[in-house]
């Protein structure tokens, strides 16, 4: 299993001024999108999100997003080793995608690619 690439997430008030400041941070667009009730944006290595508070408290409890080659292998060494699968592989808008919690407690995010 081999992690290709780590997003980080970020809960913010207004995705407007957070995109002007991460798009000039990153030299990258934006690219907005809407999931499970939230407002969101990639940009670069970050993951901007803004919503109601009971939605964006759930989200924000996933401390990054892990890109992985196989996420069916990755899910079942994380399930063998003694972490726990919060939310079972299923398609989203980005490929895809499942949460897991790890053996130490860390809550991630894996995205197949």
């Amino acid at each position: 299993m081999t992690i290709t690439s780590v997003v980080l997430r970020r809960r913010v008030d207004d995705l407007g001024p957070a995109l002007d400041f991460y798009v000039r941070l990153t030299g990258q667009p934006a690219t907005r999108f809407r999931f499970a009730g939230l407002d969101l944006a990639s940009v670069g290595p970050f993951l901007l999100f803004s919503g109601p508070d009971a939605l964006a408290e759930r989200f924000a409890g996933v401390a990054a997003t892990l890109a992985v080659a196989d996420l069916d292998a990755a899910v079942a060494h994380c399930a063998a080793s003694g972490g726990e699968v919060v939310a079972a592989p299923a398609p989203t808008p980005n490929g895809r995608r499942a949460v897991v919690r790890h053996p130490e407690g860390g809550v991630y995010e894996y995205l197949g690619v």
